[in-house]
């Protein structure tokens, strides 16, 4: 019954979180243009400046919320004075998650601000993540994996990976902080994708309460609701046509909330089936990102003269290609997922290696609001894959 008061009352701080975020951001759009954070909207023919970096305004609603829900949420202990009673262990995990979620914040804010190189995002999401590894460490230090059945008469029931599992749980935190940021560009996807993600982490948590893991999925919860709500109200300004970007600190803020519970929550492997889309379009940046093939500074669509968008293309000499990108390239060619032309002068150029412009490539020229529409129809039918995956399949893989 306790545990029914708490979730009822961080549900009505989260509509207040909702409220606040909401009626705060149009009060600083002219601030932040002021301030010199703004963009232009490179997919409109529009000049007019839009106020970027929003994702710091959604992101402190979040924290204040979280502050003051840690009273409450321990608030019986504290009460009665007990310390050999008090959990310290939730306390810390809470207090561990926080601190890297502020961390990946502020380091958001600053590559807004700064303009980071590709090194820094990489480095900084490894370094934020720290306290939440030193705490599992402390707290669980569990690193053993269940082997899938068909393997266990090669491998045995478990692998204890010992070291291996901190090094997974590191790339887990780098990943989710630039899995959504990679696949960004369009009005609307980064906020969208991550309400999404949100909202599948809410229907497995609720499910998995009545299961043997109840504190941590709990844990998860206590973070995940007020995270949906401060991101649906800054969804409805980031909406096409967008009234405010939500700028890299959203998605560093987005990705580490997801790390955090996945890791501290025991579901770090059912998070992943939630990243399915980001997951693909990873792999298939792959060329560009490691620069097999060239990567320009920009890979989001390019607006034609009927006000439609279009893949964009990446041109490079064909001498210049390495190896591995013409390994890449020609494997692409063969599942008909690559454009390419080779010009008169040698060159060549291929579509750019993004979800959005493969999207483009199969369906065609069309506007901002419905190619949105379609990569969020993507994002709910891969979390009703996970959920099928993680229940109905799992079954044939494990004990469940």
């Amino acid at each position: 019954m306790e545990t029914f008061y708490i979730l009822l009352i961080n549900i009505v701080l989260s509509v207040f979180a909702f409220i606040s975020t909401f009626n705060i951001i149009p009060r600083l759009k002219e601030m932040f243009i002021t301030a010199n954070l703004f963009g232009k909207d490179l997919n409109k023919k529009s000049e007019n400046k839009i106020p970027e970096a929003f994702g710091v305004v959604s992101g402190c609603t979040f924290l204040i919320t979280m502050f003051v829900l840690i009273p409450i949420i321990f608030g019986r202990h504290m009460l009665q004075n007990d310390t050999n009673q008090f959990p310290h262990s939730q306390f810390i995990e809470m207090l561990a998650a926080l601190l890297s979620i502020c961390c990946m914040l502020l380091l958001g804010f600053a590559d807004d601000v700064l303009n980071l190189r590709w090194r820094h995002k990489l480095l900084l999401p490894t370094v934020a993540s720290l306290p939440l590894l030193v705490v599992y460490y402390i707290n669980f230090n569990s690193t053993t994996i269940i082997v899938p059945k068909p393997l266990r008469d090669i491998l045995g029931v478990s692998i204890n990976l010992s070291l291996l599992y901190y090094v997974y749980m590191g790339m887990l935190a780098v990943f989710c902080t630039n899995a959504i940021n990679i696949l960004a560009g369009i009005n609307g996807l980064e906020t969208g994708q991550s309400l999404i993600i949100a909202i599948s982490i809410l229907i497995f948590n609720l499910i998995e309460l009545s299961g043997n893991c109840f504190q941590a999925h709990l844990f998860s919860l206590h973070f995940i609701i007020p995270f949906i709500a401060v991101t649906f109200a800054l969804l409805k300004y980031n909406w096409y046509p967008s009234e405010v970007f939500v700028g890299d600190t959203f998605c560093y803020f987005a990705g580490m909330t997801f790390a955090v519970v996945g890791i501290l929550g025991h579901f770090s492997k059912t998070m992943l089936l939630f990243f399915l889309p980001q997951i693909f379009n990873f792999l298939y940046s792959t060329p560009q990102l490691f620069h097999f093939i060239h990567c320009p500074r920009h890979r989001i669509p390019r607006l034609d003269k009927y006000g439609k968008l279009s893949p964009s293309y990446a041109e490079c000499d064909k001498n210049n290609i390495s190896t591995i990108g013409k390994m890449c390239i020609k494997l692409m060619l063969i599942f008909k997922i690559i454009h390419v032309e080779e010009k008169i002068d040698g060159n060549i150029k291929c579509n750019n290696l993004t979800l959005i412009n493969l999207c483009l490539l199969l369906i065609g020229p069309t506007n901002e609001k419905t190619l949105t529409i379609i990569l969020l129809i993507i994002q709910i039918v891969c979390s009703l894959l996970a959920f099928i995956i993680r229940y109905p399949l799992a079954s044939l893989f494990y004990d469940v």
